[in-house]
């Protein structure tokens, strides 16, 4: 009897010790000192999170004194001012909001500006010390901004090394995502950049080696997808995003939802794959993937064309042009679906060594609501020269010159395609030379008037007309 009244005393005196529900206080609200704060948490300290009170300096503040690690509750924190991380200067440094930190962002400029003093490449003997000992893997991880001011951004680096941005909204503000001056090594996984009126991930003026974009959902952004400019860009893998909708209106700047362009700079080494990319074709010259290879001259060479582009396993439709590549050397086109390009499915422009292969271009009826079956859609190369199209299945009518136009070319092979039900005609050469075209099936049982090949001009080229199964037009 005396064990069972001592266990009785116990269990209460601990029921009355503990804190009642409701009744705890929020360790981003104490006012503890950094060391009870780091030991505790590590929480930053003197936050209100009610979306009202300017949390700027206070969060300056916990930065300043290198409270590192960076933790806030569940709230909305209010900010006025540009968080700015001085890496060299505080040490090394993590936002984290666990998914219930939301930063409302009512002043100019980024919520959160890394800076750091990396000036070498992503070779171990060009990183300095300094920069491994204060400044590496600055990280951002599962926090929400908001833009609420007109020139708000989300986040903005320059100088980094190992910047990793992961589980991270960004919506309503100019660009999400700002990459300036020189990064290197850049992750960005599992992000939601969403609804921003510029651009999701800014690539500008920058030099940046080795980025990764993965898991990411980039959408509804009025300027643009992911987009570099002015910049000197290698190793940009793209992989497995839903990238959509990233322009404006029909009165929008034209812009696309991948647009890399290499005036003034050059832009290689690029995989892009496994991603869905579409939206929208009201957009004024808005496209999925527009590449522009043309760069800054080197000195040891004449060429002024970058490459080496990977574009595979792709799901595009939904716009102006799919695919459209401008004086681009070196690019694999694989394994990709494409349908409703309103003008194209594909542009190739100043081209060389392009393979083209195991692709799908069909006309589904089943997508011709609205005004889908107004798609244009076809391939067109120009002024391209040692291009291979090869084993791509195309299907349906296309409502321009041919589902293959070629001019102006030479040295283009183009084999094993099926070209089925096409419209009017199905490839058409002009001003081609020393080129082949050969084991082909093109047919059009639904209209007895199509045109499997026309030509014009066409010189030092083999062409295999048992294979087309239809009569040809040769134009002179």
């Amino acid at each position: 009897m005396l064990s069972c009244i001592t266990l009785l005393a116990t269990s209460v005196a601990r029921a009355q010790s503990a804190p009642q529900p409701g009744s705890e206080r929020r360790p981003s609200t104490e006012t503890s000192s950094p060391e009870t704060t780091a030991a505790a948490g590590p929480w930053v300290p003197d936050l209100v999170g009610n979306g009202t009170v300017d949390e700027s300096a206070a969060i300056q503040r916990a930065v300043d004194r290198g409270a590192g690690a960076l933790r806030f509750h569940k709230g909305t924190y209010r900010l006025t001012k540009t968080i700015e991380i001085d890496l060299d200067r505080v040490g090394v440094c993590s936002i984290v909001g666990d998914g219930v930190a939301t930063f409302w962002m009512d002043g100019p400029g980024p919520a959160f500006r890394f800076v750091g003093t990396h000036r070498g490449t992503a070779a171990p003997a060009t990183v300095q010390p300094a920069v491994w000992r204060n400044e590496r893997t600055p990280l951002v991880d599962g926090i929400e901004i908001v833009g609420r001011h007109p020139e708000s951004c989300g986040i903005e680096a320059s100088g980094t090394m190992q910047l990793t941005l992961s589980r991270l909204t960004v919506r309503e503000t100019q660009h999400a995502v700002h990459l300036v001056d020189r990064n290197r090594n850049v992750v960005l996984s599992q992000c939601h950049l969403y609804h921003n009126r510029g651009v999701g991930v800014f690539l500008d003026q920058l030099n940046l080696h080795q980025i990764n974009i993965d898991n990411c959902h980039i959408s509804y952004n009025g300027g643009g997808g992911v987009v570099a400019k002015n910049s000197e860009i290698r190793n940009l893998q793209i992989g497995t995003c839903d990238i959509e909708g990233n322009m404006g209106g029909p009165d929008s700047e034209p812009t696309a939802n991948i647009w890399l362009d290499s005036s003034n700079a050059s832009i290689g080494e690029v995989a892009i794959v496994g991603c869905t990319i579409q939206h929208t074709h009201d957009a004024p010259q808005s496209a999925n993937i527009r590449i522009n290879g043309r760069s800054t001259p080197r000195p040891f060479t004449d060429e002024l064309r970058h490459g080496n582009v990977t574009i595979a396993s792709n799901v595009l439709s939904d716009v102006q042009v799919n695919v459209e590549l401008t004086d681009v050397r070196g690019a694999a086109i694989t394994g990709n679906t494409l349908w409703k390009g309103y003008t194209a499915n594909l542009l190739l422009r100043g081209c060389s060594q392009v393979v083209m292969t195991g692709n799908v271009l069909d006309r589904n009826p089943r997508y011709h609501y609205g005004d889908g079956a107004q798609a244009k859609l076809g391939v067109a190369l120009t002024d391209c020269h040692d291009c291979l199209l090869s084993g791509n299945l195309f299907h349906g009518a296309v409502l321009q010159d041919a589902a293959i136009s070629i001019r102006r070319s030479k040295r283009i092979l183009l084999t094993g395609c099926s070209i089925l039900d096409y419209g009017a005609v199905g490839i058409r050469l002009e001003d081609v030379s020393d080129s082949r075209i050969s084991d082909c099936l093109i047919r059009h049982d639904k209209d007895d008037r199509s045109i499997a090949l026309q030509q014009r001009d066409v010189r030092g080229t083999v062409i295999q007309p048992d294979l087309l199964n239809v009569e040809q037009d040769d134009e002179k």
